[in-house]
């Protein structure tokens, strides 16, 4: 019968397993060694066979599942076709729970997918579940156990083409992002957009949750050409994509660029579209951030009323969902609208719980600042920029709160703690303490200078600047203004290499 070996046919439980169940089940089905085998084989073949002397062909496992009344995978597995099926159910089940209850319950139901998968030697449902787990800690805020999950799940679909990484990728790179790391998010995400490009791997949904992914680094940075390229592309992707849920998200980023461009009609009809289908969805998360973002989109144009309103709906919405990082990062925007609106009593209030630093021998200050005292590179009443945070012996009206609840630091939510020591900074100046001020700018800068967010650097080094020179600290001052020239030497650019390939005929 010329019973040669084949590759594809054999598992990793060797001969004698594969034996063992072909015996069991023709014992289960009352089949005789010879029933089993005619009319293709002898009932000599199978007896070897189930003995564990010989490895099948694949040819000769096919007839013998068809024979059995199992599936081929199921006989040389041991697996039930099945299970994949009901573990790929609750996983969605799973997602559901992520996008409409709470965080740490969705949490729950990945880790016991997660398990289960690994039990029954599933690799793509257990890739799944981590990345599912990945999105569950990285919306409560727990940044290092994300990026872990996203690893564990790369490292399974090492063998994998790109498209299927591509989710841990991106959730990979939001880590990085939101730990303050803006050019090492848009590095994985580059990388990964050319490789999809240039292999020719042009898969619309991968495509365009990449080029989503990267507006928000790229606007951070100051690249803004390169995010309103992204959102371009992403919306030409968009008609290819039949996931109302990437398309929301896409609108979402779209909208930041049409923000940066003063375009902020155009960017609330984006953000309401997203808004409609996360509605649709009832993706919780998703939805609160369409309020964020339809509260700095007012907040630009003047209605703080109405942008006060849409950020307490987004804060109230994360707060109950318990995104932890989130929701202080909208309390940032809150701040900054209460100042505006004049009441800067509550800004102060809530931005000071918002820093915190660890116990002594903690890893980082608030203020990205060694533990223990002021950077070693603080200055004097002539001195240039610091590049530390906040001196030793601050106000106690306006210094940093010391304790409070679980908030923003170097390493979670750089960017929007750089924000609030410089919201804080301008209410100090504004009830003439000068010296609590410069201490929040600086510590602003520390902060931001480590993300590389220029446009936000640019405008602290003038606030600083500013405040020094009219303190008759004229030196000190020029050292701030170049420094602030230096981070808007080339608008709308970064330190990042060519932008990545584009998608052919987009």
């Amino acid at each position: 019968m010329g019973e040669r070996s084949a590759g594809d046919a054999r598992t990793a439980e060797g001969a004698a397993e594969i034996g063992r169940r072909v015996l069991r089940l023709r014992t289960e089905r009352g089949f005789t060694q010879r029933q089993l085998a005619e009319p293709a084989y002898t009932a000599a073949y199978v007896s070897t066979l189930e003995s564990g002397k010989v490895r099948p062909s694949e040819a000769a496992l096919r007839h013998l599942a068809e024979r059995l009344g199992v599936s081929y995978e199921e006989l040389t597995t041991g697996r039930d076709p099945r299970d994949a099926i009901r573990l790929r159910a609750g996983l969605t089940d799973a997602r559901k729970a992520l996008a409409t209850g709470d965080a740490e319950e969705a949490a729950g139901r990945f880790q016991e997918l997660m398990a289960e998968a690994e039990r029954l030697g599933l690799r793509d449902e257990r890739a799944t579940a981590l990345v599912g787990l990945g999105d569950c800690v990285l919306e409560t805020g727990e940044l290092t156990a994300a990026r872990a999950h996203y690893e564990a799940a790369e490292r399974l679909l090492a063998d994998e083409p790109l498209p299927r990484r591509v989710p841990a990728i991106r959730g990979r790179a939001v880590v990085h992002f939101l730990s303050g790391e803006l050019r090492y998010s848009c590095y994985l995400l580059e990388s990964a957009i050319d490789e999809l490009n240039a292999s020719g791997l042009h898969d619309p949904n991968a495509l365009l949750l990449l080029y989503t992914a990267a507006i928000a680094p790229y606007m951070d940075m100051g690249a803004h050409a390169r995010a309103a390229r992204s959102a371009e592309l992403a919306l030409a992707l968009a008609p290819s994509v039949d996931d109302p849920g990437l398309i929301a998200r896409m609108h979402r980023g779209v909208a930041r660029t049409l923000i940066a461009e003063g375009r902020t009609a155009e960017a609330d009809a984006s953000l309401a579209k997203a808004q409609e289908l996360y509605e649709q969805l009832r993706i919780h998360t998703d939805l609160a951030h369409c309020h964020w973002m339809r509260g700095y989109v007012h907040a630009q144009d003047g209605n703080l009323e109405r942008a006060e309103r849409e950020l307490r709906i987004a804060r109230d919405m994360l707060a109950s969902k318990r995104a932890a990082l989130y929701t202080v990062q909208v309390e940032v925007e809150l701040a900054d609208v209460l100042r505006r609106r004049g009441r800067t009593a509550e800004a102060e209030a809530l931005l000071l719980p918002l820093l915190r630093r660890p116990p002594a021998g903690g890893a980082d200050s608030a203020d990205g600042s060694a533990p223990g005292g002021p950077a070693a590179d603080e200055v004097g009443a002539e001195g240039g920029i610091a590049e530390g945070g906040i001196a030793e012996g601050g106000t106690a009206e306006g210094g940093i709160a010391e304790g409070g609840i679980a908030g923003l630091t170097a390493e979670h939510g750089a960017v929007h703690a750089g924000g609030a020591h410089r919201l804080l900074g301008l209410i100090a100046e504004e009830r003439g303490d000068a010296r609590t001020a410069e201490e929040h700018y600086r510590a602003a800068l520390a902060l931001l200078e480590r993300t590389g967010a220029a446009g936000d650097l640019a405008d602290l080094c003038r606030l600083l600047g500013d405040l020094l020179r009219r303190g008759g600290r004229v030196e000190a001052a020029m050292d701030a203004y170049r420094r602030g020239l230096g981070h808007r030497a080339a608008p709308g650019t970064t330190t990042l290499g060519p932008a990545p390939a584009e998608p052919p005929g987009v």
